[in-house]
Parts: C-alpha cells; structure tokens; sequence
C-alpha cells in the first residue's frame, strides 16, 4: 500500500541511537553503527524519532511499503516488558450510578483512550459514536462524562504536547470500521485548532460522510460554541 513512513539518511546518521530509543513501536534498529528501519509494518508514520535525531537524518516518504500492524507491534511489547498494562487493549464495563462508590460513575467504555495508544480496529469502534477530546476539556468542563463521554467511545490528545499529526491515526480508525459519528470537544487556545484539524482531515480522506460535531469550550468551563 502507498502510504507514509520514515526515511533514514545513512551519512547524515551518526549513531547515536536516540532514534531508537525513541520509537516506541520498535521499527528501529542500530546496525552496524548505523540507524535503519528494519520493520517497515512495526512503523506508524508518525514520527516520533525526528525531533530525537541531533542531525536531521530523518524524514518522512510517501512510497509503497507494508501497512502498519498494530497488533504485531503491541505484541512485540509485551513479549519484551513482560507485557504493558498502559497499552493493552480493554472494553469497560459501564457502573450504573447505585454500583459506585461515589454515585457518581465513570462513563469512560474502554482503554487506552489516548489516539497514539488507541488500536486502529477494535469490537467497541463498530457501530459507536466517538468523542475526539482535547486533553484539557476534561479539566475545564466540570460534566465531562455525563455530557460528553457517556455514550461514546473516547480518544484524546493534544497536537502541542505531542507533536504529531494525528489525521493518519484518526483516518485509518474511521475507515477501518464503522463510526456513526464524530464529537470534538477543544478548548477555546489556538492551538486546539491542530486538533480539529486533523479530524475534519481524516473525517474527508476516510471518504465516508460522518457527522462531526465540534464543541468549544472556554477556559473556565463555559461552552462558548456547539455546531
């Protein structure tokens, strides 16, 4: 399949490995001295190794190349650390307001909920509405999960904090299974628009027609947009 990945420069590489150390899937590997990318389908295209590399030797390519296996590489994960309970995929149970202890229940359905830990495909993304949610709209509006997560399948993110373009993850999870519709919630900060963007972005490259509806909310906990 066409898609993105990286591309390691050999001379501009002077083996530090931090590149290594930095991809969190595995992909690469230090050989001969030398960065390379020798699992092409453990390699997300998301980059996480270029702010590591002190040279620029890497970059990104779009070019034929096998896609990513998602499972494949979490189960590399486990088979090293003896298995990562922060990545490992859960459905929840939903407790109903007399069963928790604090009468009021959390309505988060599954885990992990951050979009660069989330799997592609998954039993609780078929037939769901999902809620795409800037990290700090959890903090600032105080019914987050009646209003928002209750009901929905939850992922977030913050495009500042992590540095990455998530439209590619968010494209492969609306394409690759079957998503009624879309809520963004984003704090009312410039730089939440990185995060509406990549969802409209992957909303039109998945080629389905999924409603979005898109939530502002300001800094001390007032909705300010919803359309």
């Amino acid at each position: 399949m066409l898609r993105r990945i990286i591309h390691i420069d050999e001379e501009k590489c002077n083996g530090c490995g931090a590149c290594a150390n930095a991809c969190h899937e595995g992909a690469i590997a230090m050989v001969n001295g030398k960065a390379k990318l020798t699992r092409e389908d453990y390699c997300d295209g998301l980059g996480d190794c270029l702010p590591a590399c002190p040279t620029g030797a890497i970059t990104f390519e779009e070019r034929e190349a096998p896609a990513y296996d998602e499972t494949a590489v979490l189960a590399s994960k486990r088979a090293k650390s003896g298995g990562c309970p922060g990545s490992a995929p859960r459905q929840l149970r939903t407790e109903t307001a007399c069963e928790a202890p604090s009468g009021q229940p959390s309505q988060l359905r599954q885990w992990p909920v951050q979009i660069k830990l989330a799997p592609v495909s998954a039993p609780w993304f078929e037939g769901a509405d999902v809620l795409v949610a800037a990290d700090c709209t959890a903090y600032a509006y105080a019914s987050f999960h009646q209003d928002f997560i209750r009901g929905r399948v939850c992922l977030v993110g913050c495009p500042k904090l992590d540095r990455v373009d998530y439209s590619e993850k968010l494209t492969e999870i609306l394409r690759q299974n079957d998503i009624r519709s879309v809520t963004l919630t984003r704090m009312e900060v410039p730089c939440c628009g990185g995060l509406e963007y990549a969802v409209k972005t992957a909303i039109q490259a998945s080629g389905k027609h999924i409603p979005l509806r898109v939530v502002t909310i300001s800094v001390d906990g007032r909705i300010l947009e919803d359309r």
